[in-house]
């Protein structure tokens, strides 16, 4: 494919609350088995993208490991490969990612020093499947400068989150607006971009001498009216998880048949990360009713609704409905979990009730296993 890929997983949400605190949005675990920015990854392989790069920056510690490896996504080739940036201390800068125009900006050496003529951007908190190749045939088509890939807002979704965009017949962008307060329109930006490449280092180039630093307020919104600028309507699933509103729905969504048809059996693939664990045990008296249940787990109880993580240990006379588990949790006997998300890496003690009501009660918890 003509392009290079570039993945924009650096920012921090204090919408995620407690769920950011030690990690990057972009390596929140996904439908049991994967992580957000796989899905980006995935897309940029199946589509043919082989050089790819990853701009991090908050909490990337996980991320970095999850990263450690092209082999996952099939980038370990000789006139390809993953590169992952991180905010660099040199005579010329020395801060970090100011938004992600200048992300971008302290990172244009490996633009200038491709030679694939576009660039597909994508950001690593989406959860999706897309050919980016049939995006480029629409750019080119249109003689587009810029195509901003577009869906129609999810009901229930705060469209305030997102970029609202109107177009004409042509599917030109007539409008650009950024998180509005009155948005008129539910088509919204998904933060997947096609552009030149020559013109995206230009446009970088100029608003990094005016310091400014946002790609969307400062290139696409400023320049919607000068660019040709394009929607390609997805009308398939894109869901964006960067709220514990839309973290949890997200989750819950793969508990439908037809999306885990979609993800899990229909090509192309989504790819991530393996680690070496048996598969999930059930011991006599468990009952489990729709739910996804990862491998490493042992479960003694009742689960029911819930998305089980890697290695989650449920104890004997339990109950978790409506809930996500995260990696490594231990749940002792006796404990009733709902409507809730249990943060990784927790020891739930027995005889414990966590309960979300009216919205859903992230569950902290130390690991005493841990802890000397």
């Amino acid at each position: 494919m003509r392009a290079v890929g570039i993945i924009l997983a650096g920012g921090n949400n204090e919408k995620m609350h407690e769920l950011s605190h030690k990690r990057a949005i972009a390596a929140m675990p996904v439908a049991g088995s994967y992580r957000s920015i796989d899905f980006s990854l995935s897309n940029m392989t199946n589509s043919g993208v082989q050089k790819v790069a990853v701009l991090t920056q908050y909490n990337s510690r996980s991320l970095n490991e999850h990263l450690s490896s092209s082999k996952w996504w099939d980038f370990g080739r000789k006139q390809g490969g993953l590169y992952v940036f991180t905010p660099t201390i040199t005579v010329e800068n020395n801060s970090w990612y100011r938004g992600t125009a200048d992300a971008i900006a302290q990172n244009l050496d490996f633009l200038k020093n491709c030679h694939e003529p576009y660039v597909v951007i994508a950001s690593g908190d989406g959860v999706y499947k897309l050919d980016y190749g049939k995006v480029l045939e629409y750019h080119i088509e249109k003689k587009a400068d810029i195509t901003v890939v577009c869906s129609e807002l999810p009901q229930g979704d705060d469209i305030t989150r997102f970029g609202v965009v109107k177009m004409n017949s042509d599917g030109k962008i007539t409008e650009f607006e950024e998180k509005p307060e009155n948005a008129h329109g539910s088509m919204i930006s998904t933060g997947i971009y096609v552009v030149r490449r020559r013109l995206l280092i230009e446009l970088v180039e100029k608003a990094q001498e005016q310091n400014q630093y946002d790609f969307v307020k400062d290139i696409l919104v400023k320049y919607r009216g000068l660019k040709r600028m394009y929607a390609y309507p997805l009308q398939s699933y894109w869901r964006n998880i960067s709220t514990v509103e839309a973290y949890y729905q997200t989750n819950m969504d793969f508990l439908k048949p037809e999306i885990r048809e979609y993800f899990f059996r229909q090509y192309p693939n989504v790819y991530s990360r393996i680690e070496d664990l048996p598969p999930a045990k059930y011991n006599p008296g468990t009952e489990v009713k729709n739910s996804l249940i990862s491998s490493g787990c042992i479960i003694n109880g009742v689960v029911e609704n819930s998305v089980l993580f890697k290695k989650v240990f449920v104890g004997n006379d339990c109950t978790i409905k409506n809930s996500i588990i995260l990696n490594d949790v231990y749940i002792g006997d006796h404990t009733h979990i709902e409507n809730c998300i249990v943060e990784s890496r927790g020891t739930i003690r027995a005889n414990s009730s966590f309960i979300g009501k009216e919205k859903i009660k992230i569950v902290v918890e130390k690991n005493e296993r841990y802890i000397m």
